[in-house]
């Protein structure tokens, strides 16, 4: 089979974002809208994806960490045509070429390989779709016959013509060698003075071709952003594709629409997911999950049977069987949790080791450390692990108790079964079952008179 090649169109101006960002930057569900169109390209098998930028080239190639796309430039915005012609010179002649748009984000690859499929030497594959409201698309043009004849835009369209309600979505499949032949003819003789990559229909249809049409399962996967009204739009036709998608693998969602999925999210059976939870990055939860409102997860995975409570945020982390976070705990990057740990309120990890069973229940920082197993940290307890140049441990053995306000200044090692007293600064390691107390010694002065406002 010869080679798929995929043309993105991305250098419009985007004027009605009223934005210095480049149109296709713009995010749905937490990433560029390119940038989805880019990974649908990908998921076809495309052998080369050629990505026209204009307008904000430089930032659209800075934020698009994609080196084995071909960046072509269109320096004068003349239509879609003219767009698509500036990557003839990269196109085997040989290549089945698919013309896509950076700001239509969310068109399903399975659409398009249903277009794709359609495609041969003497067939044009064309995406269209049906509107109730055609207003400012191409129409689709048929003969008696109901074959496709051309599409005529908008400023073109007769008063009849108007009246089509088969619209074309811009996107087609058709083979390089015709696309070399029919482009430079194109003419710009028309109302917005442009060249129409839609002119080549009729071009098909003049030297014998036949046009093969196929739609979309919803009009929403070939919806285009022009502003950030129809952004929003698509971004909750997309969180809400993907609820329903968690709701028939296994989750329960205490409200649909309000749900965001923010990179790619992977489930157990019977979750329960409360209200304004947001996924990002990579996720992977477990069976019999809970998360509670207002969490944000990110790059995280999250074993069977735990229970994340309201208004944590998880980053970078793995988290055990059965584990209890939260409220209000900040679990960062590098935290590897074990089964049946705590970690409650107002309680901030950061490359910490926990064994199975250990609590740091409220009101502490564990950084840069290693806890054994059954290890108690109470309140107010945080590693003093930052010199102002380097970082460095705390490890604590199985079974080590320590008291509320405690400062472990690190590098340090408490060892198993010992006990710190409350209100400790550690500097020396502990031996295993010592006691350790450091603190100054309490003084109690009698008739004491205190301050008084004058």
């Amino acid at each position: 089979m010869s080679p798929l090649h995929v043309v993105i169109l991305a250098a419009g101006q985007g004027s009605r974002m009223k934005s210095a960002l480049p149109k296709v930057l713009h995010p749905i569900a937490g990433r560029p809208m390119l940038h989805h169109v880019i990974a649908t390209a990908r998921q076809l098998g495309a052998e080369k994806i050629h990505t026209v930028i204009g307008h904000g080239a430089d930032k659209v190639r800075e934020a698009t960490n994609e080196a084995s796309v071909n960046w072509v430039t269109q320096s004068e915005q003349l239509g879609t045509g003219h767009a698509v012609a500036q990557a003839l010179p990269d196109l085997p002649d040989d290549a089945r070429v698919l013309v896509l748009y950076g700001d239509v984000p969310l068109t399903r690859h399975e659409t398009l390989e249903a277009l794709v499929g359609q495609l041969d030497d003497q067939t044009l594959a064309l995406l269209t779709v049906t509107m109730d409201n055609p207003q400012g698309y191409g129409r689709i043009v048929r003969n008696a016959e109901g074959e496709v004849q051309r599409i005529v835009e908008q400023k073109d369209a007769s008063p009849e013509q108007q009246q089509i309600r088969e619209v074309n979505t811009g996107i087609l499949a058709v083979s390089a060698r015709h696309l070399k032949a029919w482009l430079p003819a194109l003419s710009n003789s028309n109302a917005q003075g442009e060249y129409y990559l839609t002119d080549i229909i009729a071009m098909a249809v003049a030297h014998g071709l036949s046009v093969s049409v196929s739609q979309p399962e919803n009009p929403y996967e070939v919806q285009g952003v022009n502003n950030r009204l129809q952004l929003a739009e698509l971004e909750r036709w997309f969180q809400r594709r993907e609820a329903d998608r968690l709701m028939t693998e296994g989750a329960t969602l205490a409200d649909p629409a309000r749900l965001d999925v923010r990179g790619e999210l992977t489930i157990g059976n019977d979750l329960w997911i409360d209200v304004n939870v947001v996924f990002e990055g990579k996720v992977t939860l477990g069976s019999n999950v809970s998360i509670g409102p207002g969490c944000v997860i990110k790059d995280a995975t999250i074993a069977d049977g735990s229970e994340i409570k309201a208004n944590s945020v998880i980053e970078g982390a793995t988290i055990g069987t059965n584990a209890q976070i939260g409220p209000f705990a900040r679990i960062r990057p590098g935290t590897e949790l074990a089964a049946n740990t705590k970690v409650g309120n107002f309680v901030e990890t950061k490359k910490a080791i926990v064994g199975e069973g250990s609590k740091i229940n409220h009101l502490s920082y564990v950084g840069d450390a290693s806890l054994g197993r059954n290890v108690n940290v109470g309140a107010g307890t945080i590693t003093c692990n930052y010199d102002g140049v380097n970082k460095y441990r705390t490890v604590l053995g199985d079974d080590v108790f320590v008291g509320s306000n405690t400062s472990l200044v690190a590098p340090v090692t408490v060892a198993a079964d010992a006990t710190i007293g409350a209100g400790s600064t550690i500097t020396r390691d502990v031996a295993e079952s010592e006691l350790a107390v450091a603190r100054g010694r309490q003084r109690n002065i009698s008739g004491w008179e205190k301050p008084r406002k004058h």
